[in-house]
């Protein structure tokens, strides 16, 4: 019986841990499709078109936001990000979830147009955890870092719009909630055509 996809919008401050989450899940979730964006960037050494990115030029992607191909979009160090929504609409109907990190700008605009989306906020344990996490990676100047740690206030105050929340205290038990959501949204009563599930009990013999 075919079910019918879905979205997850996963949200979060920097730090939270959203890349390493998703790959954790990825192994363990049947039909879980990471969603491939565009972006007006050129292409780095070993980048594959359709699978790390949907290389477009600037002019191409101005087409794209004109004639409402994007879900969401912003400008990023002078280069533009997007999410297609043709990419996501057609995983959805071959029964995919199509799953996303984008920040709480980005959400608003896919909540605004995919309502019936799954939105997740990801937590660090606590503040202190986040600052630390922050350091260890060791490539952002304390200039950022610092804008990152203010920033996390912020986006905290739009928790209210998410479905769920999770806390990445430890991976594995992050991993595990994710999957429990995923599968919860699955059993979904929409997720599955009413009319293909009734024909499933026509000619049952009575008892």
């Amino acid at each position: 019986m075919q079910l019918k996809g879905f979205l997850i919008v996963l949200s979060g401050p920097s730090g939270a841990g959203k890349n390493t989450l998703m790959n954790a899940v990825f192994p363990t979730i049947p039909n879980l499709q990471y969603s491939v964006s565009v972006t007006t960037r050129p292409p780095r050494q070993g980048e594959i078109e359709g699978v790390d990115y949907f290389f477009r030029s600037r002019d191409e992607f101005d087409q794209m936001i004109a004639q409402d191909e994007l879900l969401e979009w912003a400008e990023f160090c002078e280069n533009r990000y997007g999410t297609p929504r043709s990419f996501v609409d057609n995983a959805i109907e071959d029964g995919r979830t199509v799953i996303m990190d984008v920040d709480i700008q980005g959400a608003a605009q896919i909540r605004e147009q995919m309502p019936d989306a799954v939105f997740i906020f990801l937590l660090p344990p606590t503040w202190d955890e986040l600052k630390q996490r922050l350091l260890d990676r060791g490539k952002d100047p304390d200039e950022a870092i610092h804008w990152r740690l203010e920033q996390s206030y912020v986006e905290m105050k739009h928790i209210v719009n998410y479905d769920y929340f999770i806390i990445n205290d430890q991976l594995d038990n992050a991993a595990e909630r994710l999957r429990t959501i995923i599968n919860a949204e699955w059993c979904r009563v929409q997720r599955v055509d009413l009319d293909e599930l009734q024909q499933l009990w026509k000619g049952r013999k009575k008892p």
